[in-house]
């Protein structure tokens, strides 16, 4: 290789270092004074820190051009036990930067942590008196949150596009009788506002995970935000995501696992069970999985969701339609109620058997 091209190569590598962040590991004996002079240190030195206190040691997240760092001086002082430098382009995401899971708090039901968050209703809000009756169909069979889309992101123009606000007014009526929180997706930045008052979860679909304009809004909120993985997005880029929502400061990201665009044309999409656990490894965020728009076929929903739960997803989203065959969106998809509770049977005795 030319010594010129050498010299180049040598240039970029430098500066891929400079953009490393890192992660300061303090022993568990450090002290709260030792813990503070680290981070003041860092702080000087134009770093921003996140200290992550878990229940073995305190994990001090370091943003900025750590370049600028000593990292053996920082490794000298008193409390610290290591530092290590990280490599991956997300940060607040990292499970090195937040060794613990994160727990994601909707209106007192927790997502993450080890729980199993059911979220349960139908594709689409057609009226109240359906979305009621299936509510409570599926409260009683175990579901903790509704879900139900009051806008819907359709391949084609002339599908039903779902009641818009008034859909979202539906879900609120229902929440004040069932008690459930509800989740719902929204599609521009521009219902950011709306949203935030109205939904206990706000849901990016796929097709708008890398909407990086309504990321950004998003995460201007403290809302607990339900992102879903893109139709051929990578791990990464479902992680680079949650940062885009992470880094404004809305650190209540749920991570959803829906599904990709393969070769195989049976399925509407190929859920990608392997994401579950890879996820869990770089991140601490909840990951649930949608089985419903993974197959696009009711009837591997109950195969796919139990998967799912022996993978250790933290969550499911389930649709569930009282008339699937003459529902306004993907019937063919959606649980009747009573399959709904047989699935539900077996996800609770698949829990006691992992438990």
């Amino acid at each position: 290789m030319p010594a010129g091209a050498r010299s180049f190569f040598h240039f970029i590598n430098f500066e891929e270092a400079r953009k490393k962040n890192m992660i300061v590991v303090m022993k568990n004996s450090a002290s709260s004074e030792e813990i503070l002079r680290v981070t003041d240190a860092l702080v000087k030195k134009g770093m921003q820190v996140q200290t992550n206190k878990g229940v073995d040691c305190t994990v001090l997240g370091v943003l900025g051009d750590t370049y600028m760092v000593d990292k053996e001086r920082v490794g000298m002082m008193n409390g610290v036990d290591r530092v290590v430098s990280i490599q991956e382009p997300y940060k607040k995401a990292n499970r090195k930067f937040h060794p613990e899971d994160s727990v994601v708090d909707v209106n007192g039901v927790s997502v993450g942590g080890g729980t199993l968050t059911v979220m349960a209703g139908p594709c689409s809000v057609e009226s109240f008196d359906q979305l009621e009756g299936i509510a409570r169909q599926c409260k009683s069979s175990g579901a903790q949150i509704l879900r139900g889309g009051a806008f819907k992101p359709r391949t084609s123009p002339y599908a039903f596009q779902g009641l818009g606000e008034e859909g979202l007014d539906i879900l609120m009526d229902v929440k004040k009788e069932t008690g459930m929180p509800i989740v719902t997706e929204i599609m521009a930045p521009r219902y950011v506002e709306l949203f935030s008052e109205k939904a206990d979860i706000i849901q990016i679909g796929a097709r708008n995970m890398q909407n990086f304009d309504l990321l950004k809004e998003v995460g201007q909120t403290k809302k607990p935000i339900l992102l879903k993985r893109g139709l051929s997005s990578t791990i990464e880029e479902l992680l680079m995501s949650a940062e885009y929502i992470m880094s404004g400061g809305n650190e209540n990201v749920i991570l959803c696992e829906r599904g990709i665009r393969t070769f195989e044309t049976y399925t509407r999409n190929t859920l990608d069970i392997s994401a579950i656990p890879a996820i869990k490894k770089l991140s601490h965020l909840p990951v649930v999985v949608d089985p419903s728009h993974a197959s696009g076929l009711s009837y591997m929903v109950e195969s796919l969701a139990l998967a799912a739960v022996a993978a250790g997803a933290d969550g499911l989203l389930i649709e569930v339609h009282n008339d699937p065959k003459h529902a306004l969106c993907d019937g063919a998809q959606s649980l009747t109620p009573e399959a709904f509770e047989g699935v539900m049977h077996k996800i609770n005795a698949l829990k006691n058997v992992m438990s």
